[in-house]
């Protein structure tokens, strides 16, 4: 009985290889410009895709400049995942093939910003840049980004169409935590409206008109002390803006806090996580983000 048992092993075993070759075969191949997309597209993708993101850590994606490996890799991906709002504009100079891209803020194309800054300053590895043009950090608005993940299932919906049922309901879970956190938000603005904050860049435009924040913006990076002439620039700024809270994108110098202390402004870190976070997901960052917000607006100071 046990050697007649045996034959069937073996073919059972051959047949989930098989099957488990197929559906790896099957899989669709996704490469995205930016962590949020990757974070949306694994979430709502879940077994029918592998998502890859391939700028490394410590660069600012939409500042990065992909080598010939880099571009292949989109190339000869299935799916294209672009944020839209001129980010990454190294996309619209390479040769990809348009059937495969996916602009997933082109929903809300009428309510993009355009940035009038054109001062260019460095950003490290990535080089000299300004910030003229369209502000592209779309996903701190959380309703854009889940106007984002919606666009991201019907581009996979297209590819798989046999998984329907479970690309929208992993959309409806992820679209759930980000109209969470959009609502919460919300919440914790009304309850001190129009209180001044200052940003360390001009990166937080989607997040300030969604939730009526009273927010002006220096260029100032996290890593390095500013000189005196962009803390007289501050110092102007607080005469017409009187803010008692410093967003900054990263962990500033410690020697930026303590001087900002001394203007009685106290820092907090709101990170558009737009690369992959040293731990967590995007979630957990934005949830973290919230926590920096609410801090904000139940301090006493207040205009």
């Amino acid at each position: 009985m046990h050697s007649r048992s045996c034959p069937q092993a073996v073919t059972a075993a051959i047949l989930l290889l098989a099957s488990a070759l197929v559906s790896a075969e099957n899989k669709t191949v996704v490469y995205t410009v930016n962590y949020p997309l990757q974070y949306f597209a694994e979430r709502i993708a879940g077994d029918y895709a592998d998502v890859i993101f391939p700028v490394p850590a410590g660069i600012d994606p939409a500042f990065w400049q992909p080598d010939a490996e880099a571009i292949a890799g989109f190339q000869a991906a299935d799916l294209i995942l672009l944020n839209g709002a001129g980010y990454a504009k190294w996309t619209s100079r390479a040769s990809l093939p348009r059937r495969k891209l996916v602009d997933t803020s082109a929903g809300f194309r009428d309510k993009l910003i355009e940035n009038t800054d054109r001062i260019a300053h460095s950003h490290g590895r990535e080089g000299s840049h300004s910030h003229a043009g369209t502000a592209f950090t779309t996903w701190l608005d959380f309703s854009q980004a889940a106007a984002q993940a919606r666009t991201i299932r019907d581009a996979l919906t297209r590819l798989h169409p046999d998984g329907t049922d479970t690309l929208t309901a992993n959309t409806l879970a992820l679209e759930q935590e980000l109209l969470d956190l959009d609502a919460r938000l919300k919440a914790i603005v009304a309850g001190n409206p129009g209180k001044p904050v200052i940003a360390s860049h001009p990166v937080y435009q989607y997040f300030s008109r969604r939730y009526g924040i009273n927010l002006r913006s220096v260029m100032w990076e996290p890593d390095v002390v500013p000189g005196e002439d962009k803390w007289l620039e501050l110092e102007q700024l607080l005469r017409e803006h009187p803010a008692h809270w410093f967003i900054w994108e990263s962990r500033p110098a410690p020697a930026s806090l303590e001087r900002l202390q001394q203007l009685g402004i106290q820092g907090t870190v709101f990170d558009s996580s737009a690369n992959v976070p040293e731990s967590g997901t995007f979630l957990d960052v934005m949830r973290e983000n919230v926590k920096a917000l609410d801090r904000i607006f139940r301090s006493p100071d207040s205009q």
